[in-house]
């Protein structure tokens, strides 16, 4: 299976950061903001950017970006700098991305859940020496005199000199940076599950690529309307929502928080046409008693990814939004997401898969020694493209740790099958091995998804001085009254005896994610050994 039956764009090989030769599209924008100037003349009065009250179209986005643009030259900003954003999701955000862009500046997206020490090695590593940041967050920040290179910090919301307003008071900028195509454009940094964060360096053909990809993998136009229900801050928010918008000149409505009640109601209200979130949110939504109440019949595309999409909230949503197909995208940071899609017409077909390789992604299953597999195998899920990563900031250790001839090593366990889709099994580090027998984690929680009373799960190991390892459920229920024997009984029904957890705790809170949405397994781990 392949994209064959899709309109993609044609590609080419293009060599690229030097060693590497990806498919990259013929016809494309050189920069983000040329992209974001093309959206302009595509569809200069075309709604652009909606946050609460707040509407702007694509002139006055252009407008307004190229004016803050100014102010940052104003204040020292130069072509390669480091510019940080502690921001949430609002207009300022995207304006300030695209105003760094215009400058050719690197944008250093930080997290609002992020605390002091956090922020001051992500600000200490890139070098920044300007950050944006919340009025609100103000106590976070690190003293100045540990920041030497921060040389400016504006508030949003705020007044006086420090001011990010006064950066839209300018003129806009009419002499644009020269760009390159390799150079980067934003840095974000990887949830650091190991060691200290990395700074992944997504140079501007990553992020047009992607963008690219997910018009045309999606079939997004001008008229389609992006919920941003994630984190800008994350590559989800800032490539699937942001950038994505931009490359067809489409309508991003912002939501400063997800709530399940207030996402519905502003679907509702702003006809939305396409999101991407992770499973749990899709879930939380269908739980609001007053789901169905909502005209929702302008949802045609539901990207998920990050979990298994549960079999009863595929059934739900089909019952309750006719024209809505569900896409699993699988990717990351390193690769810019996405590097699989799955066709919406084939997700039911496929629900154990992540999807088929993005048009120009080249996917392989290698083993220990980084041979490839046969068809079928499981190893570790290595990728390449036009989308993934030069590599890390100022990091060349973790570098080559990850890249192989311009495939990043995923550290996910996986395999291809003749068809060319694409399963993910479990990360290497959190695979069970159970005696020898290996368990992969989301096949148990994939199950334990399909019961009734479960909102969400997660399988870790439990240390066993017998087998090795042990599996160990945690479990968020919507119902009190379901008991361990319960849920045992019914992995039992459905998966090998050796899968089924041995012991399972039942909760009503949800479970503990990092800032890009992900289950922080280790702090369940942590938590399953103090007891």
């Amino acid at each position: 299976m392949d994209w064959s039956g899709y309109s993609i764009s044609p590609m080419g090989l293009q060599a690229r950061f030097g060693d590497r030769v990806v498919p990259a599209f013929c016809e494309r924008p050189k920069s983000i903001w040329a992209m974001v100037m093309e959206a302009a003349s595509r569809n200069p009065d075309g709604e652009a950017l909606v946050c609460g009250e707040r509407r702007m179209n694509w002139r006055e986005v252009v407008q307004q970006s190229a004016g803050i643009a100014t102010g940052l030259r104003k204040t020292g900003v130069r072509a390669g700098d480091r510019v940080a954003l502690l921001l949430g999701n609002r207009i300022e955000f995207v304006l300030a991305m695209f105003a760094v862009a215009n400058l050719g500046a690197v944008t250093v997206l930080l997290s609002t859940r992020q605390q002091k020490p956090e922020i001051a090695h992500v600000l200490t590593d890139c070098g920044a020496m300007l950050l944006i940041h919340e009025a609100t967050l103000s106590d976070r920040l690190p003293a100045a005199a540990d920041m030497p290179d921060l040389k400016y910090r504006l508030s949003v919301d705020d007044t006086g000199a420090s001011a990010f307003s006064a950066l839209t008071d300018n003129a806009p900028l009419q002499d644009h940076a020269e760009v390159g195509e390799e150079d980067i454009a934003m840095i974000l940094y990887t949830s650091g599950t190991t060691g200290r964060p990395k700074g992944a360096m997504l140079a501007h053909c990553n992020v047009i690529h992607s963008a690219m990809i997910f018009v045309s993998c999606l079939q997004l136009t001008a008229s389609d309307r992006s919920i941003a229900a994630v984190p800008l801050a994350h590559v989800t928010g800032a490539v699937a929502n942001v950038m994505t918008m931009v490359a067809c000149a489409g309508t991003l409505i912002i939501l400063p928080e997800f709530k399940a009640v207030e996402y519905l109601k502003v679907a509702a209200r702003e006809r939305v046409t396409y999101t991407v979130m992770v499973p749990a949110m899709y879930n939380l939504c269908l739980l609001q008693p007053d789901f169905e109440s909502y005209d929702l019949s302008s949802w045609r595309i539901g990207g998920f990814g990050g979990a298994p999409m549960p079999v009863a909230t595929i059934e739900k949503l089909k019952a309750n939004v006719r024209d809505l197909k569900l896409m699993n995208c699988y990717g990351a940071t390193e690769t810019t997401s996405p590097s699989t899609v799955m066709p919406g017409e084939l997700t039911a077909e496929h629900l154990d898969s992540v999807g088929l390789p993005c048009p120009g992604a080249q996917i392989i299953v290698v083993d220990a020694a980084g041979r490839e597999l046969p068809r079928g195998e499981v190893g570790e899920i290595w990728i390449h493209g036009g989308s993934v990563i030069k590599g890390y900031w100022n990091n060349p250790t973790a570098t080559a740790e990850s890249f192989t001839g311009g495939f990043w090593h995923s550290g996910d366990l996986g395999s291809i099958d003749e068809q060319n889709f694409v399963r993910v099994f479990d990360r290497q580090k959190d695979m069970i091995n159970r005696g020898g027998l290996k368990i992969y984690s989301a096949e148990v929680e994939s199950v334990l998804a399909g019961h009734p009373a479960v909102v969400e799960s997660a399988i870790i190991a439990k240390p066993c001085p017998v087998l090795g390892e042990r599996v160990h459920a945690v479990v968020v229920t919507r119902d009190s009254d379901v008991g361990s024997e319960v849920l045992r009984a019914w992995c039992a029904e459905r998966l090998s005896d050796y899968k089924v957890p041995e012991t399972i705790a039942l909760t009503i809170q949800p479970l503990p994610r990092n800032a890009n949405g992900k289950v922080m397994k280790k702090q369940l781990r942590d938590a399953l050994a103090a007891h």
